[in-house]
C-alpha cells in the first residue's frame, strides 16, 4: 500500500535536503577523527582509551542495526520520525562529551549511543532517497536508482574526509567540533520533517520477524551482500588509515611541511575522489549494470591496495596520484550494493534489508581497522596494505554469481 505523502516537493529539491540532513546527523559520528588527537594531547589517552573511542560507535551500529533488523524498525515506522529522534539522540550523546573526561567510561558508553542512532539515520536516509527511484522498467527509460544512492553516499564520503581538511589548516577546538556537530544533528532533526518520501514508498506487512531472514535465505541478496561485506573490508581500512600512511610517506620526503601536505592529500584522495567515484560509479552502474560497475570497481581498488605500499617514500605526487585512484575507485561501488539490495527485496521491507546489510557490513571493518596497526608495526607500510585485498576479491567471485541468476534481471533495469 502506498503511503500518503502529506509534502509536496519536487525531486532534486527532496533528495539535497535528505543529503543535507543525513550529512548533518552524521557529523556527529566522523567528528571524532578531528578531535581524537586533540584528546590524547589534553587527557593523555591510553592505545586502549582511543581504541574504545572508535570501536563503541560502531558496535553500538552493530546493535543499533540488529535491534531496527529484528522489529522491521525501518519499514515499520514513519521514516522521518525514525531519523529525527534518532539525530536528536545523536546530537544529546555527542554534546554530553563537553563534560565528561574522555578517559572515563561514560564517555564511551556516549560514543556506543551515538553509534546506536545511526542505525536511524544512514539506512534511513538510503531508503528515503531510493523511494524517489525511477524504475526504467516500469516508467520507461533507465534505471537512476544507482545515481540517487550515490549522490548520497557521495556528500557522506566528502563529510567523512572534512577532518582531514581541518587538520590542514591548523585544526578546530575539539568543544567547537562537538558543539558544531550536535548543532548539525538537532537542525537536521528538524529540517528531515520536511523532506517528503517518492512514490515508491511502501508501508510494511505485518510485524514478522522472519523478514530479516530474507537476507541470507534469498540467494540473489545474500551475494548482494556477501560483495558488500568485502567491500567494506577494504573500504573501511583503507579511509582509517590512508591518512596515516600518507603522513609517514610525506614525512620521508617532505620533513616539517608534510604536517599541510599530508592531511591535505588525503582529503583530495577520500573526499573530492571518493566524491567523483559515487557519482560516477552511479552514472555507470544505471547504464552498463551494477555487477559489472562493481567488479570493475573492485578490481581496481584491490590493485590499488596492493600496490600502493610500494609508493611509500617516493615522490609526493606520484603518492597523491595513486590515493587519488584509489578514493575513486574503494568507493564507486558502494551505492550499487545499496541499490542492488532495494531492487532485489520486496518493496515493502526494503529498509530492514539494508539495515541488515549494513549491520554486519559495519561489523566486518572492526576487523580490518584494527589489523592495519600490527601489519605496519611488523612487515612496514609497504605490504601492510595487501591483505584489504581480499575483500574486493572476494566481492567480484560473489558479483559475478549474482550476475549470472535470474533475479539479476531486476537490477538497473536489466542491465545486471
Amino acid at each position: 500500500m502506498r503511503l500518503n505523502r502529506p509534502r509536496a516537493a519536487s525531486k532534486p529539491a527532496a533528495l539535497v535536503l535528505l543529503s543535507l540532513c543525513t550529512v548533518g546527523a552524521l557529523s556527529t559520528w566522523f567528528s571524532a577523527a578531528g578531535i581524537l588527537p586533540q584528546l590524547v594531547a589534553r587527557y593523555r589517552l591510553s592505545g586502549l582509551d582511543q581504541s574504545l573511542l572508535t570501536s563503541s560507535v560502531l558496535l553500538g551500529y552493530v546493535l543499533g542495526t540488529m535491534v531496527s533488523a529484528v522489529f522491521g524498525l525501518a519499514d515499520r515506522l514513519n521514516p522521518r520520525r525514525f531519523f529525527s529522534a534518532s539525530a536528536v539522540i545523536a546530537g544529546a550523546s555527542n554534546l554530553l562529551l563537553l563534560w565528561i573526561d574522555p578517559a572515563l567510561p561514560a564517555a564511551i558508553a556516549c560514543r556506543f549511543i551515538t553509534g546506536a542512532t545511526v542505525a536511524g539515520i544512514y539506512p534511513i536516509g538510503v531508503k528515503m532517497a531510493a523511494t524517489w527511484a525511477r524504475n526504467g522498467s516500469r516508467d520507461g527509460g533507465r534505471s537512476d536508482m544507482g545515481l540517487l544512492l550515490g549522490l548520497l553516499i557521495g556528500a557522506l564520503t566528502f563529510g567523512t574526509a572534512a577532518p582531514h581538511l581541518l587538520d590542514a589548516f591548523g585544526g578546530a577546538d575539539w568543544r567547537a567540533t562537538i558543539a558544531l556537530t550536535s548543532g548539525l544533528a538537532f537542525a537536521a532533526a528538524v529540517l528531515v520533517e520536511f523532506v517528503a518520501l517518492g512514490p515508491n514508498h511502501r508501508r510494511m506487512p505485518p510485524f514478522n520477524p522472519r523478514f530479516v531472514l530474507l537476507a541470507w535465505r534469498d540467494k540473489a541478496l545474500r551475494l548482494a551482500n556477501f560483495a558488500y561485506y568485502g567491500h567494506n573490508w577494504e573500504l573501511f581500512g583503507m579511509w582509517t588509515w590512508l591518512g596515516a600512511f600518507i603522513a609517514a610517506s610525506y614525512q620521508a620526503t617532505l620533513g616539517p611541511r608534510a604536517a599541510f601536505w599530508a592531511p591535505l592529500a588525503a582529503f583530495a584522495a577520500i573526499g573530492v575522489g571518493g566524491a567523483i567515484g559515487c557519482v560516477g560509479g552511479g552514472l555507470i552502474a544505471d547504464r552498463i549494470g551494477r555487477t559489472r560497475l562493481t567488479a570493475w570497481a573492485m578490481a581496481a581498488s584491490a590493485a590499488c591496495s596492493l600496490s600502493i605500499g610500494f609508493l611509500f617514500g617516493s615522490n609526493p605526487w606520484a603518492v597523491l596520484a595513486l590515493a587519488f585512484v584509489w578514493g575513486i575507485t574503494v568507493i564507486a561501488d558502494s551505492a550499487q550494493f545499496s541499490a542492488s539490495i532495494a531492487e532485489l527485496s520486496q518493496p515493502e521491507i526494503v529498509g530492514t534489508m539494508l539495515t541488515v546489510q549494513t549491520c554486519v557490513g559495519f561489523l566486518v571493518t572492526l576487523g580490518a581497522v584494527h589489523l592495519l596497526p600490527p601489519l605496519v608495526h611488523r612487515i612496514g607500510w609497504r605490504y601492510a596494505f595487501m591483505p584489504l585485498a581480499v575483500g574486493p576479491i572476494l566481492g567480484i567471485v560473489a558479483m559475478t554469481r549474482l550476475r549470472a541468476r535470474p533475479e539479476a534481471v531486476k537490477l538497473a533495469s536489466g542491465r545486471r
